[in-house]
């Protein structure tokens, strides 16, 4: 059955809510001319109401897909792309935006929040912004519009039905055939973060619209300096929630990809980087506005471009224009010619309000002292513009071949090959600056400064990171200039904001949040620098061997290769690799993947040897068990120090049979001053049939030792039993097992062959040790000479090839990620609470 309706029903609320928002905005507009109060009150008031109805037709848009994703509807285009019928409640969620027009809709919804907490918060200034904000809300509707007008198509629609996006031939045949199932969940999204980190992403891309919509509507009105108080508090807002949401990008990356990083300057990464220091650089200009009317200038332009930066973000990413130089870029929908029109729209909205108030903005006439905090603001806003055109211009090379080739002219221009060498080399640079200026402007900001004065107040701080970056540099030995120059200025930072911490801890808490948000920064620079330049791989291959003549060098060469079982001297660790795991529903920790079989259906699988922890069965052969994200397979990596203590690793693969695609995910050992992070390169293909040797046959007796596959073993017993899985007996049927102790390296294992003799016929139940690669049979009993005949078959045994690599400090970057984020928030407190204390007093003065 198709369920029609419910698509026809999300596709009406897209085209009603993309209509109400250009209602909205002609009546926010409309509210702004309005010659009497009245009259601004009465369009105002309705503006508000088609707003509001917005923002519901929205819920119901996401409402209606999120219904169409939970209840399999395959039938529909976006179901069967992104999710499948496994995928638990929290993998739909991040089904949801993993496609372009799920990913639109996240944003629009945010949109509509932000809306809402504008329109309750900001009567005052309500229908300038909101004019802005429902006219974008018209522009990103329109981006999922799924519409046909003049023959032009304008956006793409998550509604579709299959049989309207696939040519496939069986929609010929039965034009209402519905999929089984879905294609399933990228692997890469199956993954905590991917729940929460798009939302927070998507989120700081919507906190950017509100102080864009502050400036323009202040630029609008004649308010050339007003707009800056109400905005600055969201623009702190949009900076740490949009840089929180890019370092949880990164973190994500850190845990589910192998790359061993958590940052690889990939082109989407870079579109996002770059919005989030410009929008950093207009915050710090805005809170010199007091002081300087220059900044007003870089306010108003570095807010704007933040805003524009992330349109062209989007269109970096969705247009398909990166699609040979990203990995993670989505495919072009058709929306690049869209998307350039919403980019280059209100590229001219903007260009024409600031042009035509330009002649009236403020200005001042002398010229900024080096000693005063405005020039040394304007400094680190524009190192930190520096930083981002150093990115973005390589970035867009892509964009720069494709206006030249529209224009005739053929053109080559590439992004860097070694992109992580060549943006680190120019953004290294960079940061020293900034740390420097993070630490010295804050002393210009609570004080005035003459020469004499700023020797005094720097002369701490500066021996204070002397002394400890020399020592650092010694025992590290740290060789490279750059990362010494870097070392130095983040010890600075931290040390002269820590001054001036202790100082404004003594007056007034309240107004510390920017000297912790910067030493939160500088203890970021300091992570990444320790992290990434000085990651150590330690899983060299010194054997001499080269694993696969078909493999890179870098695996051979970088990469130890691990039997079940034997272990392998690593760094200062004994390695061992114990086999494949799985989760099951129910017990603890690990389940060994060879005690469970398979069944027709992928979630569910029948133990085959009794699930034993701790001495508590838990689950019996025979029985049916639910595997936990079914998807996912587990290596067990045993380490031992030198010491004696072990700890285990779970590295991970994915295998999405639908979409044909294995994903390696590393597991992290952490500690206070380094973490062990360690993935599997290659394992053998589980798909393949499993290769034995040609059967060996042995006559042992009760109690006789014998050899196999170089292990010591002994024939305990064999034994009548009664029930054999899988097989039913009679009462004139007979069955044995004989039970074989084998003694392994480390530990003794059973093999448990079984003879059955069943309707006047022998049969075989061979048993197999999958750590010990051996497969035997009970082939035969003479019960005249008490002897039993075994077929052996031997194969090689599982084995993976590791990596394992050393990050030093990283949790330096953690924490100070934590710390920059505690100086936003309170510096958010801060500001909203100047901003509220004014707008209760314009309400007081007006009443």
């Amino acid at each position: 059955m198709i369920h029609t309706f419910v698509g026809n029903l999300g596709h009406f609320l897209i085209i009603a809510s993309f209509i109400t928002a250009l209602v909205a905005t002609y009546g926010y507009v409309k509210s702004v001319y309005a010659v009497d109060l009245t009259e601004k009150s009465t369009w105002a008031k309705y503006a508000r109401t088609v707003f509001i109805t917005h923002g519901l037709l929205v819920m119901g848009v996401v409402g209606t897909l999120f219904y169409i994703i939970h209840n399999h509807y395959f039938e529909y285009h976006y179901a069967y792309s992104h999710t499948s019928s496994v995928l638990p409640v929290y993998y739909q969620i991040s089904s949801f935006w993993e496609g372009q027009e799920g990913s639109f809709l996240l944003w629009i919804f945010w949109n509509v929040i932000l809306g809402l907490v504008l329109i309750k918060t900001n009567k005052t200034w309500e229908a300038p912004i909101m004019a802005v904000f429902a006219l974008v809300q018209g522009f990103l509707v329109s981006m999922i519009l799924g519409a046909v007008l003049f023959n032009v198509k304008i956006g793409s629609t998550p509604f579709l039905l299959l049989r309207d996006v696939i040519d496939a031939p069986i929609f010929k045949t039965d034009p209402n055939f519905v999929p089984v199932d879905g294609t399933g969940l990228n692997p890469l999204l199956q993954n905590y973060w991917m729940v929460i980190h798009p939302p927070t992403l998507f989120l700081g891309f919507a906190t950017t619209l509100i102080p864009f919509a502050f400036c323009i509507a202040g630029l609008w009105l004649g308010k050339y300096k007003e707009w800056v108080r109400p905005a600055l508090p969201w623009a702190l807002f949009s900076g740490v929630v949009l840089g929180v949401g890019i370092l949880m990008g990164g973190y994500w990356a850190y845990e589910t990809l192998n790359f061993g990083g958590y940052w690889n300057w990939d082109p989407v990464e870079n579109a996002v980087y770059v919005p989030w220091i410009v929008l950093i650089a207009a915050i710090h200009t805005m809170i010199a506005f007091k002081k300087s009317n220059n900044a007003l200038k870089a306010a108003i332009i570095l807010v704007i471009s933040s805003f524009i930066l992330i349109i062209y973000a989007t269109f970096l990413t969705r247009s398909g224009i990166l699609g040979d130089s990203s990995v993670h870029s989505f495919t072009d929908l058709g929306l690049s010619g869209q998307l350039l029109i919403y980019l280059l729209a209100f590229i001219a909205i903007s260009i024409f309000v600031a042009a035509r108030s330009w002649k009236h903005l403020p200005t001042d006439k002398e010229e900024t002292s080096a000693y005063s905090r405005e020039f040394w603001i304007f400094m680190g806003a524009a190192v930190l513009c520096l930083m981002g055109f150093q990115v973005i211009i390589p970035t867009s090379m892509p964009v720069y071949n494709a206006i030249l080739e529209n224009f005739g002219i053929e053109s080559n221009l590439a992004p860097p090959v070694d992109a992580i060498g060549f943006y680190t080399k120019f953004q290294l640079w960079f940061s020293i600056l900034l740390a420097l200026l993070s630490g010295t402007g804050q002393f210009f900001w609570w004080n005035k400064m003459d020469k004499s004065k700023l020797k005094d107040e720097l002369f701490l701080p500066v021996v204070i990171a002397l002394v400890l970056s020399a020592i650092i540099i010694m025992v590290g030995k740290i060789t490279d200039i750059s990362y010494m120059l870097l070392l130095t200025a983040g010890l600075y930072s931290i040390a002269a904001n820590g001054k001036i911490l202790l100082r404004v801890l003594k007056s007034n808490y309240k107004l510390s949040g920017g000297a912790i948000a910067h030493i939160g920064i500088a203890m970021v620079l300091i992570g990444i620098l320790f992290s990434s330049g000085y990651s150590k791989i330690i899983s060299i291959n010194n054997t001499g061997l080269v694993w696969h003549k078909d493999f890179p060098d870098e695996i051979n060469q970088k990469n130890l290769l691990l039997f079940l079982n034997e272990p392998r001297q690593m760094a200062g660790y004994s390695l061992n690799y114990r086999g494949l795991r799985k989760i099951v529903d129910g017990v603890p920790g690990y389940v060994k993947s060879y005690f469970l079989e398979s069944t027709m259906d992928p979630t569910l699988a029948v133990v085959n040897r009794e699930i034993i922890v701790n001495g508590k069965t838990y689950y019996s052969i025979g029985d049916t068990v639910r595997l936990k994200n079914h998807e996912t397979s587990y290596f067990e990596i045993e380490y031992q120090k030198a010491n004696g203590k072990t700890f285990s690793l779970y590295p991970t693969v994915q295998i999405n049979k639908q979409m044909e695609m294995t994903v390696y995910s590393p597991d992290i050992s952490r500690t206070v001053g380094m973490d062990l992070y360690t993935h599997v390169r290659t394992f053998p293909d589980p798909a393949e049939d499993t290769e034995w040797s040609e059967t060996q046959e042995e006559s042992i007796s009760i109690g006789q030792t014998f050899i196999v596959n170089d292990f010591i073993a002994e024939l305990k017993e064999v034994k009548k039993i009664d029930e054999v899985r899988g097989v039913p007996l009679s009462s004139e049927d007979v069955a044995v097992k004989a039970i074989i102790n084998i003694k392994g390296k480390d530990q003794e294992y059973v093999i448990e062959p079984i003879y059955i003799i069943k309707d006047r016929m022998a049969g075989r139940i061979p048993d197999i040790s999958h750590e010990l690669g051996i497969k035997m049979s009970l082939l035969n009993i003479d019960p005249r000479s008490g002897s039993f005949t075994f077929g052996v078959n031997t194969t090689q045994k599982d084995w993976i090839i590791l990596e394992a690599v050393e990050k030093p400090l990283i949790n330096v970057l953690w924490i100070g990620t934590l710390i920059m984020v505690l100086g936003f928030i309170m510096a958010i407190h801060r500001r909203y609470s100047e901003f509220r204390k004014m707008r209760d007093k314009e309400s007081y003065d007006l009443a």
